[in-house]
């Protein structure tokens, strides 16, 4: 293979590591939307829901987030969790590479308090009783925690919650290896390989990946100095055209993925299976649950990075996008659509419709202030039989009535389904979310 080809594989390879530690290098110095900046080894805590303010791909208008980046580089650290009374909440482990290796919540571990020593890979040391062990595949993780949010009056029980999530490190951050985003002296365009070369070294994958790694040795991505400040030319063009290469191949993936199409509806639960190595507390170690094809997955985790980093596994929480109306057309804001549910979506915890501009899929500004509709919103307006319709579109209903209103932008969308804690019918397809119906 070329090296152009080899860098496209490399990109599509490399790109969650890349997008997943450029996120936690911008928490630890920026914060993350409505979540403060907060240094290693602490949580920062929004107190707020999200808006169209807030950067950050597919962001969630449901849940109040409280997020940590974890260094275990200078030994465990502990969290701890409070007593939420059989409140939906969760604190979502993530390694490096985006892999999801643990989870504590309603669904995996109920809502009691707790305690969990979250300790580096091959950890010897002792455990105390009354405490979990989460061992942590790289020496960095990212702790997602999510609390049901039912809107702006529910906020101070949130608040309240969050004052128990603590984290407790048993010695001092070891200044985790995480360079600036920007590299000195290289070009803009190859700063996703020097990034991915300098994180390949601090992050090692499962032993199996390593093996796949040596494929990239021909352009550079296993050397021990920096080698893209100054490249020779031929190797600069290949890394620039295989990073193009390897961009279309996800967002090809991201959209044209038919296979798993129903009523224009990306309906994944498995989207979030490629972890297949490092399955700890509150995952699912088992064949259903884990990508059989290691290549493959290699993909499905950068589509999954592009379209929703850090999204849970689906027998957490269900993402459904969906690109297209009922007849395969694009979805626009120069239209109108409706969507009828004959019944209450089958969820244990609750379900939302959240709107997304496009390309960068974040939420999007509009008159009422609604980035999400869901069976939390108030007002929602149902029939006497349990049906009830939405309406999509740019402008308000033309009858003044904005019950079930979910507002888009003028142009191109993605609306996301997301499904908490869903039932078996939607595991295992017995239920399709209905088609967009163009209206006007």
């Amino acid at each position: 293979m070329d090296r152009a080809g080899l860098a496209a594989e490399a990109y599509v390879y490399g790109y969650p590591l890349v997008a997943s530690l450029t996120e936690v290098c911008r928490f630890t110095r920026e914060g993350l939307g409505p979540v403060p900046a907060a240094p290693f080894n602490m949580f920062g805590h929004a107190h707020r829901l999200a808006g169209p303010g807030d950067t950050f791909a597919s962001v969630n208008n449901d849940t109040v987030y409280s997020v940590a980046q974890v260094d275990v580089g200078g030994g465990p650290v502990r969290l701890s969790v409070p007593d939420t009374a059989g409140a939906y909440y969760v604190v979502q482990v993530v390694d490096a590479w985006t892999n999801n290796i643990a989870y504590v919540g309603r669904r995996a571990t109920g809502t009691a308090a707790g305690s969990f020593l979250i300790v580096p890979r091959g950890y010897p040391g002792p455990v105390p009783d009354d405490t979990t062990l989460l061992p942590a595949s790289t020496s960095v993780v990212t702790l997602v925690g999510r609390l049901g949010c039912a809107g702006p009056t529910d906020l101070p029980r949130v608040e309240r919650l969050q004052k128990g999530l603590r984290l407790a490190a048993q010695a001092p951050s070891a200044s985790a290896p995480l360079p600036s985003v920007a590299a000195a002296g290289v070009p803009e365009d190859l700063l996703f390989f020097e990034h991915l070369r300098s994180w390949l070294k601090a992050f090692p994958p499962a032993v199996p990946d390593r093996a796949y790694q040596e494929r990239f040795r021909p352009i550079g991505l296993l050397d021990d100095a920096p080698s893209y400040a100054d490249p020779p030319a031929d190797l600069a063009d290949a890394l620039a055209e295989g990073a193009a290469r390897g961009r279309e191949r996800i967002e090809h993936a991201a959209r044209d993925d038919a296979r798993a199409t129903v009523h224009g509806w990306h309906l994944a639960p498995h989207a979030f299976d490629y972890n297949v190595d490092f399955l700890g507390p509150g995952t699912l170690d088992s064949p259903q649950w884990k990508m059989a094809d290691r290549v493959k997955g290699y993909l499905a985790r950068a589509v999954a990075a592009r379209v929703g980093l850090w999204g849970n596994h689906g027998y957490e929480a269900v993402y459904a996008p969906v690109y297209t109306d009922a007849d395969g057309a694009p979805l626009s804001g120069v239209h109108a659509y409706d969507i009828r549910f004959s019944r209450t979506p089958p969820v244990d915890a609750f379900w939302s419709l959240t709107m997304y501009d496009m390309p960068d899929y974040y939420l999007v500004p509009n008159p009422i202030d609604r980035y999400s509709i869901g069976d939390r919103t108030p007002g929602l307006r149902r029939e006497p039989d349990g049906s009830f319709t939405l309406r999509v579109s740019h402008s308000p209903p033309a009858d003044g009535d904005t019950a079930n209103w979910l507002p888009a932008p003028p142009g191109a969308f993605r609306p996301l389904m997301r499904l908490y804690q869903p039932r078996s019918e939607i595991l295992h397809g017995a239920y399709d979310l209905p088609p967009l119906i163009r209206v006007g």
